[in-house]
């Protein structure tokens, strides 16, 4: 097969050249490239690397802010068939040496924000200028065609290095590109940068996500499209509403949300302040490259601002027999759920080029399911008649209550659209009768009361105030099964313990509830 059939990610630098040459595709700070500067800075890279030795198949690990130097390597290593290794900045120094021990980089590149780092820091010298002819661009492919390992989050147990192809990240691209509508004239944000290069869109970079920077970025430079996570959605429409004199954003007409599920009233707040923006939101894994599955939570075209829409269409996003939708698989995404015994629900298996190569060090170690060579997502739900994939939870979180399967996502569900509660996480707690009992730790908003009166010995002015009783029945009234209601509630009085990509650490979160029990629990 000859090289001109493969894929490479460095194949949008034609297009860039030809299309965006003399148009600004970066703005980092106050400096701006244009399409012609950004390639030529990819290739001089890439010139030096082959001059410091880097050889095809080694790794170059990474950790840095946000930078167009950022975007330039992740091409130049890959470029010379290098792979890329993102490490997390606000990793530890014993998790970047757990990451560094399972990839074993012949090189290191940091800046200022990895000081810790600054004796195992590789530095570049200012590379030569070179003349670009793209008809001498010759690609060059690691083994197995990875080009990028991705960390997993590490929720549970050590991060894992989940190795990427070149087909992967452009199959995923090609679909963020089709379901959300990138397009060469728009400006991203936090956006989906592969994609973005691809159509030879603008990136405009902030070093980390700051709210006040984020959206001084986003009025500044007309952003039209942003990625983005729940808590850093909530962070900006907090601040936008909090701040009177801050008008409505009109540029942003593309938002895609992962990383978890829109509550409610996340979902008005977001298209108040972004009214003009279509609201998709993402189901996926770094196993899988990113999504698998989009839904479109809001698409001004079509609900016209009513937000009466908007609940019913978050509302029934809730199944009457469990999980949440995720919308349909993107059309390269091949999905199957094998139900288990006696139930509606089963495991989540997906097949096709978006799905990783393997973990790194252990390449052949796939969750393969024997019937199909189908990957097991480590997630359980349905799929209805309409294709749709219902989202019930991940199966290693899953509570055993008195012998029934609880998954906490679903009852999350259903107390987050409760207009006093800010955020939940449901745990397991050890019970010598049930196994384990269910029990919801909750934030509650400000100028709402924790009380323990049940809900007949509640006054008519006592409107916001919650009381176990009050969320119990909330819960009921939402058909939520009996045996998922949770049995206790604890008032939690912090932000919950995250992942770098905004995962509850659900393990920290019980651990902190066993230790403190007795103190917090509210239980009638």
């Amino acid at each position: 097969m000859g090289d001109w059939s493969r894929a490479h990610i460095c194949q949008c630098l034609n297009r860039l050249l030809t299309l965006r040459g003399n148009s600004t595709v970066t703005i980092a700070q106050e400096q701006r490239k244009s399409g012609e500067q950004f390639v030529e800075s990819v290739l001089s890279l890439a010139h030096k690397l082959c001059q410091l030795g880097l050889c095809r198949g080694q790794i170059v690990a990474i950790c840095a802010f946000n930078s167009d130097s950022y975007l330039e390597w992740l091409l130049a290593v890959a470029y010379i068939g290098g792979i890329i290794a993102p490490l997390n900045y606000r990793w530890s120094l014993e998790e970047s040496k757990v990451a560094l021990e399972v990839i074993r980089p012949a090189m290191i590149v940091t800046d200022e924000c990895c000081t810790w780092l600054s004796d195992l820091r590789n530095g570049i010298q200012e590379c030569e200028r070179l003349s670009i002819n793209l008809q001498s661009i010759k690609y060059c492919w690691a083994p197995d065609n990875v080009v990028i390992i991705c960390f997993t989050s590490g929720s549970t147990g050590k991060p894992k290095g989940v190795a990427i192809s070149h087909a992967s990240l452009i199959m995923q691209s090609l679909a963020k590109i089709a379901i959300v509508g990138y397009a060469e004239d728009d400006v991203g944000g936090i956006s989906s940068c592969i994609s973005m290069l691809m159509v030879g869109g603008c990136h405009v970079l902030i070093p980390k996500f700051e709210v006040k920077m984020a959206l001084k970025a986003i009025e500044e430079n007309h952003v039209t499209s942003f990625i983005t996570v729940p808590a850093m959605l909530a962070s900006l429409v907090s601040t936008m509403r909090n701040n009177k004199s801050r008008n409505l954003v009109e540029s942003v007409k593309k938002i895609l949300n992962g990383g978890g599920s829109l509550s409610l009233q996340l979902v008005e707040d977001s298209v108040r302040c972004f009214h003009r923006a279509k609201l998709l939101s993402a189901y996926g894994m770094t196993e899988t490259c990113s999504s698998l599955t989009f839904i479109t939570v809001y698409d001004p075209a079509i609900n016209n601002r009513h937000l009466k829409k908007i609940r019913g269409t978050v509302s029934n996003s809730v199944h009457p027999i469990g999980g949440i939708c995720v919308g349909k698989p993107a059309p390269h995404v091949e999905l199957l759920v094998i139900k288990e015994e006696l139930s509606h629900v089963g495991r989540i298996m997906t097949r096709g080029l978006h799905v990783m190569i393997g973990y790194w060090g252990q390449i052949s170690g796939l969750e393969i399911d024997s019937s199909g060579d189908w990957f097991d997502t480590g997630d359980s739900g349905h799929i209805d008649a309409h294709g749709n994939l219902w989202l019930v939870g991940r199966r290693n979180c899953r509570i055993k209550s008195g012998g029934e399967n609880v998954y906490p996502e679903e009852v999350e569900v259903v107390l987050s659209q409760h207009p006093g509660i800010l955020a939940v996480v449901v745990i397991g707690l050890p019970d010598a009768h049930l196994g384990e009992m269910v029990v919801a730790c909750v934030q509650i908003r400000d100028n709402w009361i924790w009380t323990d009166l049940n809900v007949g010995e509640l006054q008519s002015n006592m409107e916001r105030h919650l009381s176990t009783g009050m969320l119990k029945e909330f819960c009921r009234h939402k058909s939520l099964t009996g045996f998922k209601i949770p049995r206790a509630f604890m008032i939690w009085r912090k932000p919950f313990p995250l992942t770098s990509t905004g995962k509850v650490k659900r393990d920290q979160v019980k651990a902190e509830a066993i230790s403190h029990l007795q103190p917090f629990f509210s239980n009638l």
